[in-house]
């Protein structure tokens, strides 16, 4: 079918576009009050806080007693990996079973690279997000109830089967009474109760999990939740994923090349989305996109040209960029075009449910770390991790500059169909030379940039497919410059307000300077020192070691003089007492 551009007024118009921001904060606001009242399912609350129950307690027993039992503790640590891959399966197959926030969890912790096992990452990112269809019976209870009257009198037509199934709404092909031809994405029937459901079988789960002292100080549990939770109830708006691609369309109006979706707001509720229908060639489809007479290594510029625009310019990130939801469309050749010239095209972009926003204090760091990526600069990088915040307390910034710099030289340059390859040559020395590194992980990163990286992640992928030759680095290099410049450029009230401050400065020195030179007369200058990173590791596993040691040789001479008055003549409550104190000794040191 041939794709038709309507006007895109409530896109282009800022009115329109301020008070849909508007109506969006408030449906947000009424939508967290609303969850608060949806009853919940307690059969499935019970068993999905069951298997948590049981992975749980798996966990404590392996790790926490059978990790430092004598005889054990070698076993435990060898099977660790496998424990943490089974541990992964099972919950693969319990979200496959009950579908809903569960697989949306198994994606959400897919990514969560900063906290979790790759053993663990790796056997979820496997999850797909397909569970069986909804009945078109319950499609057309939730779209009868939405708009308050028979189906047939919102379309013209409507498929009984769905185009695409997800955990949370599926998808139909439909026609307008004009005919003109649509898509309606439908949230399943209970689907909010089975969400809020699930929300508060792991708000159970994340609370056990923060007794564990290990996890706890690694990651901000609640707010891991509260992100989660977030993120999900949005895709439960419709209306805030119309607003999405209008806000997207309105970011790239003056960008010829992408193409979104018209929302048709008349037809569009918190449950019921009707969109213009765009479907053309997958954007995976290389044999189909070669007989139409496009440049796959355009497709690939044209792909990572736009993703590096929409993080580092826009931060407002499209982080669900899977084959279905990325299409190209041929148009035709402009009059005149040399024979074999290739053809122009459209990259369309649907599915703006899981979209990811760049908060204003991440935004100057996000554009210094394509500026370091650009041109190779490791110590800026770092220092863009710093000022973003991810960096945990303690981590050590110059390691992790030397990093970073051997990363940048052994796969600077690298096209995209040799980067497993050369990624697989490098991991033994990788491991070998920064395992502290590999190991602590010192790093934790809000969802939404990590569901920028997890969109860039799939983007490597897609273009691997397109142009093995595609180079990344001399992609980036032409935006990195243009950022760089953007900020050497910057209007005339910054540089004067940096210029105040530098006055100012110059301004305190001798009056700085007099106290120094007399604290130093004085003989009051103090220096701090600080141990390094390394070292202050060794020392903390020195202390845990006989820490460990000393509770261990109590509780076990507790179990020797209690053996000894129970074989001797003395009381046997005296020896009874001695075992108990032996092992709430034991225990209490395992939980700490």
């Amino acid at each position: 079918m041939t794709i038709g551009r309507r006007l895109r007024r409530a896109r282009t118009t800022p009115g329109a576009q301020a008070a849909l921001g508007e109506l969006g904060q408030f449906a947000q606001a009424v939508r967290s009050d609303a969850a608060a009242a949806v009853p919940l399912d307690r059969g499935r609350y019970l068993r999905v806080a069951y298997f948590f129950a049981r992975l749980f307690l798996s966990f404590i027993g392996w790790n926490l007693i059978l990790a430092h039992v004598p005889g054990f503790r070698a076993y435990a640590r060898s099977t660790n990996a496998a424990r943490w891959r089974a541990y992964a399966r099972k919950y693969r197959a319990l979200a496959v079973r009950y579908g809903g926030v569960l697989i949306k969890l198994g994606q959400f912790l897919s990514i969560r690279v900063d906290i979790l096992p790759a053993d663990v990452t790796a056997e979820l990112r496997g999850l797909q997000d397909e569970v069986p269809a909804e009945s078109f019976a319950d499609v057309r209870a939730v779209i009868e109830a939405e708009f308050g009257r028979p189906l047939e009198q919102v379309y013209g037509w409507v498929s009984p089967e769905p185009k695409a199934a997800a955990s949370l709404a599926q998808v139909h092909l439909a026609r307008l009474p004009d005919g003109e031809e649509v898509v309606v994405k439908v949230q399943r029937l209970r689907i909010e109760q089975l969400v809020e459901t699930d929300l508060a079988a792991l708000r159970l789960a994340t609370n056990w999990l923060k007794w564990y002292r290990p996890v706890s100080r690694h990651a901000d549990l609640d707010r891991l939740y509260d992100e989660f939770a977030r993120t999900t109830r949005a895709e439960l708006d419709f209306e805030q994923e119309g607003r999405n691609a209008d806000r997207f369309a309105a970011d790239f109006a003056r960008d010829r090349g992408i193409y979104i979706a018209d929302v048709f707001w008349d037809l569009t509720t918190r449950r019921v989305l009707t969109l213009e229908n765009v479907s053309s060639i997958k954007v995976d489809d290389v044999q189909a996109i070669e007989a139409a007479g496009i440049s796959r290594g355009e497709v690939a510029r044209r792909l990572y040209d736009t993703y590096l625009e929409q993080i580092f310019v826009h931060s407002f990130v499209h982080a669900d960029p899977h084959p279905g939801n990325l299409f190209i469309h041929p148009l035709d050749l402009p009059p005149g075009a040399p024979p074999g010239a290739p053809r122009p095209f459209w990259l369309i972009f649907v599915d703006f449910g899981m979209v990811a926003v760049i908060p204003d204090s991440l935004r100057g760091a996000m554009r210094d770390v394509a500026i370091a990526v650009g041109t190779r600069d490791a110590r800026r990088l770092v220092q863009a991790y710093y000022d973003a915040g991810v960096l945990l307390p303690g981590a050590d910034r110059q390691r992790i500059e030397e990093l970073h710099e051997v990363m940048f030289a052994r796969f600077g340059g690298v096209r995209m169909g040799q980067l497993s390859d050369v990624a697989m040559q490098q991991a033994g020395f990788l491991i070998r030379e920064y395992r502290d590194l590999l190991y602590d992980l010192p790093f934790q990163f809000p969802t939404d940039i990590l569901f920028a990286i997890r969109a860039v992640a799939i983007l490597s992928g897609m273009a691997t497919t397109l142009d093995p030759h595609f180079d990344p680095w001399a992609a980036t290099l032409p935006f990195a410059e243009r950022l760089a410049q953007a900020q050497l450029t910057r209007d005339w009230r910054s540089v004067l307000d940096e210029l105040g401050s530098i006055a100012q400065l110059a301004l305190m020195l001798p009056q700085r300077l007099d106290r120094f030179l007399t604290a130093a007369e004085r003989g009051e200058l103090v220096q701090q020192t600080a141990l390094a990173p390394d070292a202050a590791r060794a020392i903390k596993r020195l202390e845990r070691t006989v820490d460990r040691l000393t509770w261990t040789v109590a509780a076990g001479g507790l179990l020797i003089a209690g053996m000894m008055f129970r074989t001797t003549d003395g009381s046997p409550g005296v020896s009874t007492a001695l075992f108990i104190g032996a092992g709430v000794l034991f225990l209490w040191g395992l939980l700490r």
